[in-house]
């Protein structure tokens, strides 16, 4: 049996490869897109969760305010039961903002499943016109 190669110009070839290496580069974009949008998903999520202490920490403060300051108001002068109520709420506040900040610091931004095939994308078109 002879075996039929199927011989192919250097302009075909050419041709091929750039057809691929387009094919390739829009199926790295849509996968930059897809990863870009699950990280923007996660960053949306941690200030949402921000958003959501500042409202917590402010009904707090509007609904318990009152009852402590009236509480301690009994036992020293109420400008002085305000100040110690509001200072503990801001701290109580303070202390949620910072843990969504710190888990939002956390969150690695760069699409690294892209970059990684990118990476043996290069090495593979290099290898292609050798």
């Amino acid at each position: 049996m002879i075996e039929h190669k199927e011989e192919r110009s250097l302009g075909e070839l050419f041709s091929q490869l750039a057809t691929e290496t387009t094919t390739l580069v829009r199926q790295e974009l849509q996968l930059a897109k897809v990863e870009l949008g699950q990280k923007a998903s996660r960053i949306g999520k941690g200030l949402g969760l921000i958003s959501a202490a500042g409202a917590i920490a402010h009904a707090g403060v509007l609904a318990v305010v009152a009852a402590v300051i009236l509480l301690l108001g009994e036992h020293m002068p109420y400008w002085v039961a305000a100040l110690l109520v509001g200072v503990a709420l801001v701290a109580v506040g303070y202390w949620m903002v910072q843990q969504q900040l710190n888990a939002l610091k956390h969150l690695d931004p760069v699409p690294r499943a892209t970059v990684d095939t990118l990476k043996e994308d290069k090495e593979f078109l290099k290898g292609q016109l050798r």
